[in-house]
């Protein structure tokens, strides 16, 4: 072979390595590194603005610090709604944001008569953490604060409500051995797992010139490497298939983020004692401001059944 010749493939396999290093860092930081909310970040709604000045300026919030099985310092906002109460809420938010995006749902909880505990995911608000888990560390958090509520109140009634990827990580918790002061779960617009996920959003993003397939591996392999974890591990379609714990579905129709046939799926797959719902005109995470009759008639029921 001759000197040109080798130079030649050397040269293309030097490109080649470079090129797909390039993209599966790309890929990694997009998909997997904490991006902060500020407050020059724009919410899709006044509401969820409005929100979070709430959480942020409630006369009766307090900061609470636990650590994760991992030694993370975890971070939460509660707001008891009264003395001798023991009805609770945990609200889990979504990706790239912290628990004030959950205000517009704390309000109506308060208002009901729910204590409410507003977590910040690992990586996100003031939780420590230097990846996006997606939910699979994060249902062992949401545990620790399960039991940090019970703790305090064994008496607790305890609901989870999550949204998106908190939607996930409130199922794939529930896929785990709760106590019996679980009551119900509330998963608005969840992932089925998180490979679909990732394929689903890389066929919308422009500029995808990597076959899907080789595009979800490469970005499998990176993540497994330097965040430790496995993305086929992060299956909330196979936690409501474990799950015991009464769970409501929401959706919007007109997401375009996460697929709300992935909805119908979770629903068919869960084992639990289940409800489902649909909003129409509604996209990702936006139910609740589309058509808040309608959503919190179907959450108050829901609720108001299981602790009857």
């Amino acid at each position: 072979m001759s000197k040109k010749n080798k130079f030649l493939k050397f040269s293309l396999f030097t490109a080649l390595f470079g090129g797909v290093y390039a993209f599966s860092d790309y890929a990694y930081r997009t998909a997997t590194v904490p991006r902060q909310h500020t407050d020059d970040s724009k919410d899709f709604d006044p509401a969820i603005s409005r929100g979070r000045s709430f959480i942020r300026n409630h006369s009766d919030r307090q900061d609470i610090y636990i650590d994760s099985i991992d030694k993370l310092r975890l971070h939460a906002n509660y707001i008891p709604a009264g003395n001798d109460i023991h009805n609770y809420v945990i609200l889990i938010h979504g990706i790239w944001d912290n628990n004030e995006s959950n205000g517009i749902y704390a309000e109506h909880y308060l208002e009901k008569g729910f204590n409410c505990l507003l977590p910040d995911l690992r990586g996100f608000g003031k939780s420590e953490g230097k990846y996006i888990g997606y939910g699979l560390d994060d249902r062992l958090d949401i545990m620790e604060w399960i039991y940090w509520v019970i703790k305090r109140d064994p008496d607790a009634r305890i609901f989870l409500h999550g949204m998106s990827m908190g939607a996930a990580t409130t199922l794939m918790a529930c896929g785990e051995h709760l106590p019996e002061n679980v009551k119900g779960a509330i998963a608005d617009s969840s992932y089925t797992s998180l490979p679909e996920q990732f394929a689903s959003a890389y066929k919308k993003f422009k500029g995808s010139y990597v076959p899907t397939p080789i595009a979800v591996m490469l970005l499998r392999l990176n993540i497994l490497l330097r965040a430790g974890y496995d993305i086929n591990d992060v299956k909330p379609i196979s936690a409501v298939a474990r799950s015991t714990t009464p769970t409501l579905f929401i959706h919007g129709d007109d997401d375009t983020f996460v697929d709300p046939h992935m909805c119908s799926r979770l629903y068919e797959a869960a084992s639990c004692p289940k409800q489902y719902c649909m909003i129409l005109g509604a996209g990702h995470i936006e139910s609740v401001v589309k058509d808040p009759v309608n959503y919190w008639s179907k959450v108050d029921a829901f609720t108001a059944k299981l602790l009857a």
